[in-house]
């Protein structure tokens, strides 16, 4: 398998420009995404800090005796965080969700042949089915949900686990009223002004996490999973507020 930097080099480079010149903003989180889906994986290491090492988590943080027969990626995007899965887990059988048809397209053809499935759906308007999964996932896909609706997820998931299945997410946790995020807003504008022309990028990324973005403190997520059931809950990596959470059910 090629890591991640091949996978992005070998994606079409394409931006998505209005008749101005500048980026434009879809009118919802599923048209953004068909817009953002040819040139994903690049601008997700150059716009999104300790992105690599966030995709990696969900691999590795993982208990080293687990063996899944069955995986749900939630949120799936382009399909990086299934990719670090099959790379440990090829036979597992997998399910794919994500609101964006084009990301669901590009999905289908990446992983051609193997044991699959996929759902079109927003998180809040698919039914999960009951004690199914061994792992559930989800990479850098719960911010654009509420805390309540995180809350009714993070149950639903815990409902769809079996007994002793893992809950593993890499996500941005922080609260846009806390009074850590300018610090955190200004860290994340040096980081993507340093690998694209200054503003090329970041006044787009800043329209999208004004109109899309919903992330929730760290603490608050560890405390709503373990209010869904989960008999614990622990960081796997984290710099700063970039997080790999891991959630346990028991039984």
């Amino acid at each position: 398998m090629p890591g991640i930097n091949t996978i992005a080099r070998s994606e079409k480079t394409k931006l998505t420009i209005s008749a101005s010149g500048t980026m434009k903003l879809q009118d919802n989180i599923a048209s953004e995404f068909d817009h953002f889906a040819d040139n994903y994986t690049e601008d997700m290491i150059k716009c999104v800090p300790h992105y690599q090492d966030l995709l990696l988590a969900i691999r590795d943080n993982l208990p080293r005796d687990i063996i899944p027969h069955k995986i749900l990626d939630l949120g799936c995007g382009n399909g990086n965080t299934t990719q670090v899965l099959i790379d440990r887990f090829p036979d597992a059988m997998y399910t794919l969700v994500d609101a964006s048809p084009e990301m669901i397209s590009i999905c289908r053809k990446r992983f051609e042949g193997l044991n699959i499935k996929y759902i079109q759906a927003y998180f809040q308007d698919w039914t999960f089915p009951s004690a199914t999964y061994d792992i559930v996932a989800a990479g850098f896909a719960l911010h654009h949900v509420g805390g309540t609706d995180k809350q009714n997820i993070f149950r639903e998931i815990f409902g769809s686990l079996k007994p002793k299945g893992i809950f593993i997410t890499s996500d941005l946790m922080i609260s846009k009223s806390s009074e850590d995020h300018p610090a955190l807003i200004h860290s994340w504008d040096v980081f993507v002004n340093s690998h694209y022309p200054p503003r090329e990028k970041w006044d787009w990324i800043m329209e999208h996490y004004d109109a899309f973005d919903r992330p929730d403190d760290y603490k608050d997520q560890i405390a709503w999973l373990k209010d869904a059931g989960f008999d614990q809950v622990h960081i796997g990596w984290q710099e700063g507020y970039w997080i790999n959470l891991v959630a346990e059910r028991k039984e």
